[in-house]
């Protein structure tokens, strides 16, 4: 179970919420429902966070777009919201998808169109955060002097990126997180940790010292020396997990 995307549909009606649980179960999701009542639907999602929450515009006890206001304020992870109507009303829908819905849905939908709409949202979302900390870490590394024209360049960023998604690697950089990037490019675990060695020499080196200053708080001192790329790699990562904390919990 705990593999599956966990869909909540508020709708217990036979004919509709639990009949399309059954049809997403089907498909391999972990779906299960509860009365279309926002204050009920605000309890499930605080004992037991979903990947997706499906419900319709009409559910009692409030309106999905304050719901989802009350939704975020808890903090934690956000769950992808599928809006349903079966008016298509463009207001409406502009309304609930600028106020963070990932999918407006017309009723009625069929097992396949919602399985689609589910799959869709959590993919945009994975894509978009995924896009977005690519630029950042490229900005980042081009602002430390690290040059674009070196293996190493390749290999920090591709480690910088993995250890942003899995902190795990980590805790065993010569095990996990070197062949986990010489595994992308095809080469060998003591080539990658050399280039990226060479990059961080190169930019404690020529970069600007106020520059790497700035980026890791005085935590290394440049008058006695660079880090090692293990100290380097992990400062980066905890810099960026603690700006985007927000978003990568989200995702």
């Amino acid at each position: 179970m705990n593999n599956k995307v966990r869909v909540l549909i508020g709708d217990d009606s036979a004919e509709n919420g639990v009949s399309a649980a059954n049809r997403l179960r089907e498909r391999g999701m972990y779906a299960y429902t509860r009365r279309k009542d926002c204050n009920v639907i605000l309890e499930s999602i605080k004992n037991d966070p979903p990947d997706a929450v499906v419900l319709d515009i009409t559910a009692q006890n409030g309106d999905v777009v304050s719901l989802m206001k009350r939704v975020r304020d808890l903090g934690g992870k956000m769950p992808v919201f599928i809006v349903t109507s079966q008016y298509d009303n463009e207001f409406i829908e502009r309304q609930v998808m600028d106020n963070g819905a990932s999918k407006f849905l017309l009723r009625p939908f069929d097992a396949d169109d919602l399985c689609a709409a589910i799959t869709s949202a959590l993919g945009d979302r994975a894509n978009a955060l995924s896009d977005d900390m690519e630029v950042v870490v490229t900005d980042m590394i081009h602002q430390l002097g690290v040059p674009a024209h070196i293996k190493g360049y390749h290999y920090l960023r591709t480690a910088i990126l993995y250890s942003i998604e899995d902190k795990t690697l980590l805790d065993s950089v010569t095990k996990q997180l070197y062949p986990t990037v010489a595994g992308i490019y095809d080469t060998t675990s003591s080539r990658v940790e050399r280039a990226i060695r060479h990059a961080i020499e190169i930019a404690w080196d020529r970069g600007n010292v106020d520059t790497l200053n700035s980026f890791f708080g005085y935590t290394v001192d440049t008058g006695k020396g660079k880090p090692t790329n293990s100290e380097f790699i992990a400062l980066i990562t905890d810099k960026l997990r603690l700006r985007y904390k927000s978003a990568l919990r989200k995702a």
